[in-house]
């Protein structure tokens, strides 16, 4: 087993964040340091340490939707001592990492997992999974604004992939859209409707890969359904 995927069964982080994890050297197999990515255990034989911590493969697989609120980041901690959203997660004792990432302004759907192999499909923009957000933004967009947000616009030198945007509501000076992108660039959203002359001044993520947010009070989480779980393992 590739050492990467023994640290996301273990739960320790997601299959990514354990790639970091070895190219740091916090990582030990038999009591050696391993920073090779790649590297191949016997998960049968091989003790493998992260900072000192031996490491044991769960096989429970635990998957949980939050609805995160602003004012905290997602990830397990944070050393500027800010709230996560691990501070919102009180209904399992085994451990989860969030998958992907929603900037610490905004609110909505997140997924905690200790499933390495679905955070990665998940999290990686060539599976071109769906992401669905309301922005509330200054202004009146219009339909050529929709159309470029749709067709794409310049980020860091690259055009953004195809996205499907609608206006739902204008009123008070404040446009209210949905816009369903299949990239996770840093803070995308917010920066392609700057990108076309608008000032965010709210976004939620309402659906993931299909699995909607709904009615989950903001703050709260449970446990995804057995066909939630499937839907995404068939991504």
């Amino acid at each position: 087993m590739r050492l990467n995927k023994y640290i996301a069964d273990a739960g320790a982080a997601s299959r990514r964040g354990a790639d970091k994890l070895i190219e740091e050297g916090r990582v030990k197999v038999n009591g050696k340091k391993v920073t090779e990515l790649g590297f191949v255990i016997n998960e049968s034989n091989d003790t493998v340490t992260v900072d000192g911590v031996k490491l044991k493969p769960v096989n429970r697989r635990i998957y949980i939707m939050l609805n995160k609120p602003k004012g905290c980041i997602t990830a397990v901690k944070d050393d500027r001592g800010r709230k996560t959203v691990m501070d919102y997660v009180e209904c399992t004792d085994k451990r989860v990492f969030p998958v992907g990432r929603l900037d610490y302004d905004s609110e909505g759907l997140v997924l905690l997992t200790n499933d390495g192999d679905l955070s990665y499909k998940l999290t990686n923009s060539a599976n071109g999974i769906t992401k669905t957000y309301v922005v509330k933004a200054e202004g009146e967009l219009k339909s050529e604004h929709i159309t470029q947000l749709e067709k794409g616009v310049i980020l860091d030198d690259k055009m953004t992939k195809p996205a499907k945007a609608r206006l739902l509501a204008y009123e008070n000076g404040i446009s209210r859209v949905q816009i369903t992108i299949t990239e996770g660039r840093n803070r995308q959203v917010r920066r392609m409707f700057e990108a076309i002359g608008f000032n965010v001044i709210f976004l939620k993520r309402t659906e993931l890969g299909g699995i909607k947010l709904g009615g989950l009070p903001r703050g709260s989480t449970r446990f995804l359904t057995a066909k939630e779980i499937a839907a995404l393992k068939e991504l």
